[in-house]
């Protein structure tokens, strides 16, 4: 007996009514982002290795998915040439990797694995405007809804294949790229319904200039990888981390106050001000954050907040100015639903010098998952077919596939069930694929070129000209 099939861990099968709600918001988002003049481009799902690898740091490196080379590659063993140092090279999940051994093993990886799927689509755009820097309109404002993965391990609202929904300007260092990027996200949870939702904001030369405050200038990237997880591993992790990174108690003690940061926008800009006041790099983190909090405020948000959260870093190494993190209203258990920032040299690192950009992802997963706990999806997203034209033999079928063909043209929704089987059979059917009207075409209703249209929730049953027909599934 066949072994029953299964999907790879962290991945899904959606259903048609899962299928049509996440349409739904993919289609909001998009509306949107026309709205707003970003353009749509699309990439590989997947990239030469060199693209994508030592873009993310450490973290993210580790957790992109490799694509062995195809063909007959294994079959020529002329072609590979394992390593010595790891022909004796026994591993289990209990042993750690020595340096040289990694270092062995990623010359090896290399060998066999040339192409990597895409781990987010940032880094895949700026490979983008570089190949296609001649052809492009600068500023250029993309937008790109596609799949990305991620080797990570599978949890509620984290999965191995997502799709990301991204928005982002190349091409110019104005911060009122930063206010439009606020605006659109409350447009787009407006939109869909979602209320209480927080835009978290922060800036990486404020975290800069905390870290030289504190004398750990050396120590940034580890510095912001730790704070980056306080609300999953809370206060006392996060200072763990940090020591184990080598950075000092002392430090940590002029850290604190990050720890217990309260009040509105422009107290904690005060606070930062006061903290920051030796650091140059700190303070141009402290004027950019208020020029957009001020704007913002000026111009109004509908229903989200924004929010300024000092202990928010985001581990991706290419931001350098503005940071965003969205939060979900607070009353449903689930991590971001967006983010993203700024990155003045993402493109320096594929050759092109000086060209600033700043761009937000959607978590389209976790936000089907939002609506759906919160009941937000509108009845009309999982419409199925308006009416079932019940099928009574060939010449029937015939008649009914007239009215459907015209029906059909003003956009309404019908089917012909295909079978002529037992009348129980097709009203379970349409029961089933909760379709809310029956169309009946005997011999009677031919003769008189009219239809019987059963209401399958109330039960009644009218018949009808073509146009009371038509008029009728319109309502």
């Amino acid at each position: 007996m066949a072994s029953k099939p299964s999907i790879p861990k962290g991945t899904r099968d959606f259903s048609p009514a899962e299928v049509s709600k996440r349409q739904y918001i993919i289609q909001t988002i998009k509306a949107n982002f026309e709205k707003f003049g970003f353009q749509p481009i699309e990439t590989p799902s997947f990239e030469n290795s060199d693209t994508l690898m030592g873009k993310y740091g450490e973290e993210g490196d580790r957790l992109i998915f490799k694509i062995l080379n195809s063909g007959n590659f294994f079959y020529n063993k002329s072609k590979i040439e394992l390593p010595e140092s790891l022909e004796e090279l026994q591993l289990n999940s209990a042993e750690k990797i020595t340096l040289e051994q990694r270092i062995e093993l990623n010359k090896f990886t290399g060998k066999i694995s040339e192409k990597a799927l895409r781990y987010d689509l940032t880094v895949p755009f700026a490979r983008y405007v570089v190949q296609h820097q001649s052809e492009i309109e600068f500023p250029f404002k993309r937008y790109q809804i596609q799949p990305v993965w991620r080797a990570d391990n599978p949890q509620k609202g984290r999965f191995r294949e997502f799709f990301q929904c991204d928005a982002d300007v190349v091409g110019s260092k104005s911060l009122w790229q930063e206010v439009e990027l606020v605006q659109l996200y409350d447009t787009v949870f407006t939109s869909l319904g979602l209320e209480g939702v927080t835009i978290k904001i922060n800036n990486r030369k404020i975290l800069s200039g905390i870290a030289e405050v504190i004398g750990a200038s050396d120590k940034l990237i580890d510095f912001t990888v730790a704070l980056d997880k306080l609300d999953k591993i809370g206060e006392d992790g996060v200072k763990k981390e940090m020591i184990e990174k080598g950075i000092a108690e002392s430090a940590l003690i002029k850290v604190q106050p990050l720890f217990s940061f309260s009040g509105t926008f422009a107290d904690k800009i005060e606070q930062l001000s006061n903290m920051l006041a030796s650091s140059e790099e700190g303070m141009k983190g402290v004027e950019e954050l208020k020029f957009i909090c001020d704007n913002v405020a000026t111009l109004g948000l509908s229903t989200a907040t924004l929010d300024l959260d000092v202990t928010l870093a985001r581990g991706l190494n290419y931001y350098t100015g503005a940071i965003f993190e969205v939060a979900a209203p607070k009353t449903v258990a689930m991590g971001s639903i967006g983010g993203g920032g700024r990155y003045d040299d993402l493109t320096g690192i594929f050759g092109l010098k000086n060209m600033s950009g700043v761009g937000i992802s959607f978590g389209l997963d976790r936000i089907y998952l939002v609506l759906e706990e919160l009941q937000l999806f509108p009845e009309t997203v999982a419409a199925t077919s308006k009416a079932l034209f019940l099928n009574y033999g060939d010449k029937e079928a015939l008649y009914a596939s007239q009215a459907i063909q015209k029906l059909r043209k003003e956009n309404i929704k019908v089917e012909l069930y295909p079978d002529n089987v037992k009348l129980g059979k097709q009203f379970q059917y349409a029961d089933k694929r909760l379709i809310p009207f029956a169309v009946i075409v005997g011999d009677q209703e031919i003769a008189s070129n009219s239809y019987a249209l059963k209401n399958l929730v109330s039960g009644e049953q009218i018949t009808v000209d073509f146009k009371g027909l038509k008029n009728a599934l319109l309502a």
